[in-house]
């Protein structure tokens, strides 16, 4: 089925250079194009869209607004159309927490030229946003949560426990679930999330804005320590290296590996040597199948693993491949995926399979 495409955008070239980038792929239709939000609501309602690409900066009524307009009244999946700076990262990210599916970016100069840099990574996300499962009810985040404690998830001191964390498409409001329910002394987290570099730091800091732990942008030589989660810096992988008795952030500008960097795969892989059966990973909603051959060497080493479910994921992709792969021990919906890797980081070694059984019971 042709997936139809409605793109609103202010400037005239981009219009453009969407619709062209969009109709060359067969499976694809452009639709119609609208100038502002006005015009775009009375295009929606003539021509039926399945996927809306949005501008974050609009004339006459600015991106969020609208968003949060169309989720309440006619949602829809929204692919952002962002520009790489520091106030278009904090947008786009308020546009996630709305509801928008998933973003792509474009340059501050030579947009016409950049945007077709970008046409793979446009078509692909707006497949994946026609597939995509809308909440029912999206809200945004509260500017101030702090997690109650976890009944039984207190008293980390040292490092003996790590969680790893890979999402993409979805991932920016999956992770920010699951780390508001995380308390302040919860294990190291290390996370990578397919990010743009330009985002990757203004994610980490609306993280760290809402959740109890200490939330950052990973840095090279940087120790991994309880109550702290780390944000693969976007473009860059993040790796954990071990020194003695302690876990260490090492970033590196390898080439991409699953087609990704940062890349779970990465993550995962290097958890493995370095960790072992002294971790714990998830893997959240996402595009793709990046992180599921990783997993299922965690998997197979007897590191317990976790996966969102189908019906919560916005995109079951890289869920859907690692269980498909066989290597995920439980496959659970995001609300219960924080609770679940605090209670195996509170199992001593080797166990997770005796809590495989119990879960299953």
């Amino acid at each position: 089925m042709t997936i139809k495409v409605l793109i609103v955008d202010d400037s005239a070239l981009v219009r453009q250079v969407l619709t062209e980038l969009l109709d060359a792929d067969p499976g694809i239709e452009v639709v119609g194009t609208a100038a502002d939000p006005f015009i775009a609501r009375e295009r929606i309602k003539a021509l039926k869209p399945d996927v809306l690409t949005l501008d974050v900066e609009m004339p006459r009524m600015d991106g969020l607004t609208f968003i949060e307009n169309l989720m309440r009244l006619h949602p829809m999946p929204v692919v952002m159309v962002s520009s790489l700076t520091e106030a278009g990262a904090d947008v786009t990210l308020q546009a996630l927490e709305l509801g928008a599916v998933d973003f792509v970016t474009k340059p501050k100069i030579g947009v016409a030229d950049g945007l077709r840099a970008y046409g793979e990574e446009l078509r692909a996300k707006v497949r994946a946003a026609a597939q995509a499962r809308l909440p029912a009810q999206r809200r945004a985040a509260a500017p101030a949560v702090v997690a109650p404690p976890v009944a039984g998830a207190i008293g980390y001191r040292t490092t003996d426990r790590l969680l790893a964390i890979g999402a993409s498409a979805g991932g920016t409001e999956a992770i920010r679930v699951v780390l508001q329910q995380m308390p302040p002394d919860a294990p190291g987290i290390v996370i990578t999330q397919h990010i743009p570099g330009e985002f990757s730091r203004a994610f980490a800091q609306r993280m760290d804005r809402l959740c109890a732990m200490r939330v950052c942008e990973a840095e090279d030589g940087q120790q991994i320590v309880p109550g702290h989660a780390y944000v693969a810096p976007g473009g860059r992988h993040l790796e954990v290296a071990r020194s003695g008795a302690r876990w260490l952030c090492r970033i590196t500008d390898e080439a991409p590996v699953s087609r990704h960097r940062p890349s779970v795969d990465v993550l995962f892989r290097s958890v493995l040597h370095s960790a072992g059966r002294n971790a714990v990973a998830a893997i959240l909603t996402g595009m793709g199948d990046d992180g599921a051959r990783g997993m299922l060497e965690l998997h197979q080493a007897g590191v317990p693993t976790l996966a969102q479910d189908q019906a919560t994921s916005l995109v079951w992709g890289m869920p859907g491949a690692a269980v498909k792969l066989g290597a995920v021990d439980e496959v659970l919906p995001l609300e219960r995926i924080a609770s679940r890797l605090l209670e195996l980081a509170g199992t001593q070694g080797g166990g997770h399979a005796a809590d495989r059984e119990v879960a299953r019971a």
